[in-house]
């Protein structure tokens, strides 16, 4: 009897956890491409006078460009109503309006093309708020700072004020509740086709990388409830499908394949055990390096506080899967940071988990690393250094003076400031020069 009974329930928890519909790509890229889960904040009349609040005294013909500029933002690869990507036309409590989406974030430009996917390595997420906000009619400030530096965001700072702003069962509160908020961590926005690699998510590998509920945590920045949130799980396991289908942009220049064979061997040797291996019998070993050994800013690490993690784990993001011997898709405190897959390498400039790096050659070899510096933000081919494999900068040699605008201060990289050490990850340090470049080449070929 007892067997028995233990069978029968190992047998109900296999049904109760198999009604979970696998997702569907195709319908996954048609909602992150038609659809957006957060309700209109912004006025479609206050976007298109934005040109008055820059100063121009009539609408400029290149406006649209001058919109992408301003804010890092990129063309959409799909119809958008002239909008960039991360921006889109939506309804809300104002009526037909303009919301924003996750490809403000995860939609990137390289050589001049938009990708899905692709992290964005020049969004001003502070600009865009500020600016949006203001011509629609909202003049109170940020809660807390949405970007310290060009092309990083405070993501993570983000999801800790807006759960605080929820009961665990995501009902409103009436007080905001403190979960530690830190809006420094100035994280690098890392590609989603490295998604299907991971086991775990976030630089800290403090997620479960098959969690649906946790790539909907952005919805909490509106007035969605948890209908809204309940609804739109089915449409987010879609989604997440969707991400696990895509895969890197090729290297677009010429490969020295034989420099590159050579290149192979040195990183087999010296850098698989934590990013793996490659090729039809690759194996990634999803790997969290200690804090001590990896010797990165430790800032975002400490960042995410236990308090948070926490009330997360009590949360309705935390209780998604069904079943009672199934351990839920809990926030998890890990001794370090993941070290990424390297699939796509040459295309996520730039390095570390705060963009401190700006290419690999400098990853490579600490001592080259700049410590101030500044870079176009723009992603045509002009801006792309093809031969050490990122963003070409230039090299500042002091802090980004007080009196310039928030707008132009943000596009210097001080790594001085909180958050954006560029020291550890010394590994390459030890390699001679050719196998450092013979690395690279083999590198452009992932």
């Amino acid at each position: 009897m007892r067997i028995g009974s233990m069978t029968l329930l190992v047998l109900w928890v296999g049904t109760t956890v198999a009604e979970s519909r696998p997702g569907d790509p195709l319908r996954g890229k048609q909602a992150l491409e038609q659809r957006s889960f957060n309700p209109a904040i912004w006025s479609v009349s206050g976007y298109e006078s934005l040109w008055k609040l820059w100063g121009y005294s009539e609408k400029p013909a290149e406006f649209e460009q001058l919109v992408r500029e301003r804010f890092g933002l990129h063309e959409a690869p799909y119809p958008n109503d002239g909008l960039p990507m991360g921006l889109r036309k939506n309804s809300g409590l104002i009526g037909k309006g303009i919301s924003i989406d996750c490809l403000a974030c995860h939609g990137g430009s390289i050589m001049g093309k938009s990708y899905i996917g692709l992290g964005n390595s020049t969004l001003d997420a502070q600009a865009l708020f500020e600016d949006l906000n203001y011509v629609s009619g909202i003049r109170r400030p940020l809660p807390f700072t949405f970007t310290n530096v060009r092309g990083t965001s405070e993501a993570g700072g983000m999801g800790v004020y807006l759960l605080g702003l929820r009961n665990p069962d995501l009902s409103f509160r009436t007080k905001r509740l403190d979960l530690g908020l830190d809006d420094q961590l100035c994280e690098d926005v890392p590609a989603w086709w490295l998604l299907k690699k991971k086991k775990t998510m976030y630089y800290t590998g403090g997620a479960h990388a098959r969690s649906v509920r946790s790539l909907m945590q952005f919805m909490l920045g509106s007035l969605n409830t948890r209908t809204s949130f309940d609804r739109e799980e089915e449409t987010f396991r879609d989604i997440q499908a969707y991400l696990l289908s895509l895969e890197p942009p090729k290297y677009p220049f010429p490969i020295n394949q034989e420099l590159a064979a050579q290149g192979k061997k040195v990183f087999e040797a010296h850098c698989a055990k934590c990013h793996g291996t490659y090729g039809p019998d690759g194996h990634y070993p999803n790997r969290i390096v200690a804090l001590d050994e990896i010797g990165t800013d430790t800032r975002r690490y400490y960042g995410i506080s236990d308090t948070f993690g926490l009330y997360y784990n009590r949360s309705w993001f935390a209780q998604e899967k069904p079943g009672w011997f199934d351990d839920d898709y809990a926030a998890m405190r890990s001794p370090g940071y993941q070290a990424p897959p390297l699939d796509g390498i040459w295309a996520t400039a730039p390095y570390l988990h705060n963009g401190s790096v700006p290419t690999v050659y400098h990853l490579l070899k600490s001592e080259t690393r700049p410590k101030i510096f500044t870079r176009s933000y723009r992603t045509q081919a002009e801006d792309y250094d093809p031969v050490k494999l990122g963003w070409k900068v230039q090299e500042l040699q002091r802090p980004a003076d007080p009196s310039l605008p928030p707008l132009e201060r943000r596009k210097i990289y001080d790594t001085s400031q909180p958050g954006r050490g560029n020291f550890g990850h010394i590994y390459g340090d030890d390699l001679s020069d050719d196998e450092r470049w013979a690395v690279i080449e083999y590198l452009k070929t992932l």
